[in-house]
């Protein structure tokens, strides 16, 4: 290997979606996430895979990452999550369905509709039960459904939901489960005038935690590609995304040599480092730099060491044995992303999605 690679292990994404599936029901669907280059892999790839598997659903932010699955000859059902007024024809042009989650949204869709004389178009509405981003209130119920109704030869209610906001961590429980209530309260009251909608609240971390609350269908996204908010879960897991490079150069540094732009480091003793070639053009941000992120080399540990540069690294490998052109690990299997990710700081979501469109992908089989 002679450049930087991220190799997407498919092995591994089968690995993650049977174990999401030994956790679900028999009749329970499952709606994969494959937004944001199906977190920093390639989308393509990763659906049309989990359509081999058995993927019942894909779903993603906007409506170009789902124009981009229908162009690649995906044909399972596509949630666009986040639509917005300017795309709303593009969608219908590639049949996406979309989750509508306020009036103005509503509105403008159904008069797209009505222009372009498309009729018993699929839509999920979304219900705002506690996470205060997107959403309908839990009052707003009836309301719909009068204008579901009024509008019945336009609209099929596809499927209901919401999203949880702290499914992961157990020390909000008794919020989790007051979002559960209300969504439960919105399925009583919209169930028995559409009984074959898709009733959908879980995500990842609510499908360990909360399985009772499955209804029809779950969302998975990051566990997917090997993560969860949970050790335990983690370590059940296997990492699709494997991000390798090379070692450009190596230094000797004395003491009083400093390194990189702004002379971040400087050496208190005589030191050896390696240049390697992906900075934070790659995604591999500044907060990264002096001692916060790290790599592996021939399964040691190597901190990376001043500032991060837009296209370079350096890391401090005076005590391990190496040599220009050998193989270096960012993430992969035993180099935790979630743990990467953590020692800065932040989390393994931020990092997998920022992974640059720069670096090369190369799938694994």
């Amino acid at each position: 290997m002679s450049e930087t690679v991220l190799e997407i292990h498919l092995s591994n994404l089968k690995h993650n979606y049977q174990f999401l599936r030994n956790r679900l029901a028999n009749s329970t669907k499952l709606l994969a996430v494959v937004k944001a280059f199906g977190y920093g892999s390639d989308a393509h790839a990763v659906a049309s895979c989990l359509a081999d598997f058995g993927a019942d659903y894909f779903g993603v932010a906007y409506v170009h990452e789902g124009v981009t699955l229908r162009k690649g000859g995906v044909t399972q059902p596509i949630l666009v999550l986040h639509p917005q007024e300017p795309n709303l024809r593009t969608a219908i042009e590639y049949r996406l369905e979309l989750g509508l989650y306020s009036q103005r949204i509503f509105d403008a869709f159904l008069n797209t509709l009505k222009e372009t004389n498309i009729e018993n178009y699929p839509i999920h509405l979304k219900f705002n039960t506690g996470l205060n981003r997107l959403g309908f209130q839990p009052s707003q119920a009836n309301q719909l459904i009068d204008l579901l109704k009024q509008n019945g030869n336009l609209l099929q209610l596809k499927g209901v939901y919401s999203h949880l906001a702290a499914s992961d961590d157990l020390n909000e429980s008794l919020f989790t489960k007051t979002q559960l209530r209300a969504f439960e309260t919105i399925f009583s009251v919209i169930k028995p005038s559409h009984p074959d909608t898709i009733f959908h609240v879980l995500n990842t971390s609510g499908v360990m935690h909360y399985p009772d609350a499955q209804y029809d269908m779950v969302r998975t996204g990051i566990s997917l590609y090997g993560y969860s908010n949970d050790p335990t879960i983690d370590a059940e897991l296997k990492p699709v995304l494997y991000l390798k490079t090379t070692i450009s150069q190596l230094h000797s540094l004395k003491k009083g040599d400093s390194l990189g732009y702004n002379r971040a480091f400087v050496a208190s003793t005589t030191i050896q480092t390696a240049t390697l070639p992906l900075g934070h053009a790659d995604g591999i941000g500044r907060i990264y730099g002096n001692g916060n992120g790290f790599v592996w080399i021939h399964g040691q540990k190597a901190p990376i060491i001043g500032n991060v540069c837009m296209d370079m690294i350096m890391v401090d490998v005076t005590a391990i044995n190496c040599h220009e052109g050998d193989e270096v690990i960012i993430i992969g299997e035993n180099a935790s992303a979630e743990v990467l990710a953590n020692h800065a700081g932040t989390i393994s979501y931020e990092f997998v999605t920022g992974l640059s469109q720069r670096i090369r992908r190369k799938i694994i089989h």
